[in-house]
């Protein structure tokens, strides 16, 4: 009969030898928890095994690459991890040090599935893994639910046969593959922001091998982020972006988180440019090569994947789908879509441009490459060609783990109730209610307004766009945060328009 896990507090005995493991580590796509507050080293062997016993569970070939990001107590996690694999049986290959989508790329290079020590765009203190069996795929609501049922009610089964060995040359690899045969034909000065995080070791040398000027901003290896942690969704870092261009006379920047798999963008007059506007700029550049193509958005990515008219002249269809890279990946693969755009700057680059999985790096080559292909024109006039909208930064205000989803299924069922009873918000009549991920208020005259549940931490997700104006956009900011603020559990906001 399979042992439950059995319950360890921190700083015991027991901790050094049992594992401790807080069960809402294991997320909707991926698994973090705060180390060592949530999960201890025999935790992570814990899931080694689950996740090996898993892999005979799924019938897929018992070969697993493993990577780690650049923090400082990452290898000790990724050790635990890989002792936890062999125990199940599993050939562990060691890729050592790694952006995600280097660890991703694995799964092509050396034909096996993936598992990335990585906490993302999480401060330091955070630790997790990413997972996939099928690349590009990585694990789903489902696979995690499995994953999670094997590790809590201990039915990782040992078995003989696991091994371990260290395999060098994928980064030279990944980087070969991302270069290709492209080389600029126009001069380019790029800022490439790091924050000091994992893509430090590889964005300089990426984009100086195409053949673009590289201005370095925080690209020192330092796993203690001493600027700020690397994050370029977060306004702080984006700000210093903006304070490079400025400064170097750039033709934009380019910002990569944590483990290298998002990509922020700021332009040559040193604005921010919300990664779903980058997006909406790629899939212009892209659609006259591919007409008709499809491109996948996410909930809270901007209204113009649909509207856009040079998009429409091409016969692009748009898909608004669930937030989560791997909602998005499975979702680009279904509708065999040319890429997926989500707003907090993870691009689904899939054949022929791509392999389909989120990579930061490689979406910095494609926007230089967008560049290249109108060389009369800079990042800002590709951003002002745009049709003019407003919309708010990502606001995630606090929600304990344990209520955002009893906290958003109470919200959706309110604003589901307003758009059927024809309701306004910010003086706009609500036309519909999607819920495919939280609720998205579409109203008469394009804009919107969503909420749902962040899937990586203890928070909800905020965001509103408007056609018209930015006072509509506040306004409708705080018509919905009137509403979101009934919920008595709903804390401050990480940051506010």
């Amino acid at each position: 009969m399979p042992k439950p896990l059995p319950a360890v507090a921190a700083n015991t005995w027991d901790e050094l030898r049992e594992p401790m493991i807080v069960p809402t580590g294991f997320r909707e796509y991926d698994a973090r928890w705060r180390f060592p507050q949530e999960i201890n080293l025999p935790g992570m062997t814990a899931l080694g095994l689950g996740l090996g016993t898993q892999m005979h569970e799924a019938g897929v070939p018992l070969r697993i690459a493993v990577g780690n990001d650049y923090r400082s107590y990452s290898l000790s996690i990724k050790n635990a991890l890989m002792l936890g694999l062999m125990q199940a049986g599993i050939e562990v290959l060691d890729i050592g040090p790694a952006v995600s989508p280097m660890a991703y790329f694995a799964q092509f290079h050396l034909d096996a599935a993936v598992a990335m020590v990585t906490a993302s765009h999480n401060p330091n203190g955070w630790t997790g893994v990413k997972m996939g069996f099928h690349r590009p795929l990585t694990h789903g609501p489902d696979e995690m639910a499995r994953l999670k049922a094997i590790v809590l009610n201990g039915e990782g089964v040992e078995r003989p046969g696991g091994s371990i060995r260290r395999v060098d040359g994928v980064r030279e690899a990944y980087l070969d593959d991302l270069v290709g045969d492209f080389k600029l034909s126009r001069p380019l000065k790029v800022v490439c922001a790091c924050g000091n995080g994992t893509a430090s070791h590889f964005a300089p040398e990426l984009l100086a091998r195409i053949g673009a000027e590289v201005v370095p901003l925080h690209c020192g290896l330092d796993y203690d982020f001493p600027n700020y942690n690397p994050n370029p969704e977060a306004m702080e870092m984006l700000h210093d972006m903006s304070r490079a261009v400025r400064e170097s006379g750039a033709d934009l920047a380019l910002g990569f988180d944590g483990d290298g798999d998002r990509c922020g963008v700021v332009d040559d007059e040193g604005d921010e440019i919300f990664a779903d506007k980058v997006g909406v700029i790629l899939a212009r550049d892209l659609a006259p090569m591919h007409p008709g193509a499809t491109f996948v958005a996410d909930v809270k990515s901007t209204g113009l994947f649909a509207s856009d008219p040079e998009l429409k002249a091409h016969g692009i269809k748009a898909d608004y789908w669930k937030t989560g890279h791997s909602h998005m990946k499975r979702r680009v693969k279904e509708l065999g879509a040319l890429a997926g755009f989500e707003k907090s700057g993870h691009y689904f680059l899939a054949e022929p441009i791509g392999r389909g999985y989120d990579c930061g790096m490689r979406v910095a080559v494609e926007i230089c490459k967008a560049l290249d292909r109108n060389p009369t024109k800079s990042m800002s006039d590709l951003k002002h060609a745009l049709p003019k909208t407003w919309s708010t930064p990502t606001m995630s205000p606090f929600c304990p783990d344990g209520e955002k989803y009893g906290v958003i299924d109470r919200l959706a069922a309110t604003l589901t109730a307003m758009a059927q009873a024809g309701e306004s918000l910010a003086g706009r009549k609500i036309v519909e209610a999607i819920t495919v991920n939280g609720a998205r208020l579409m109203l008469e005259n394009g804009a919107w307004g969503l909420v749902r549940a962040s899937s990586n931490t203890p928070n909800l997700v905020v965001v509103c766009e408007s056609p018209d104006s930015e006072a509509e956009m506040r306004a409708i900011f705080e018509d919905l945060d009137a509403i979101i603020r009934t919920e008595p559990t709903v804390g401050e906001y990480d940051q506010k328009i």
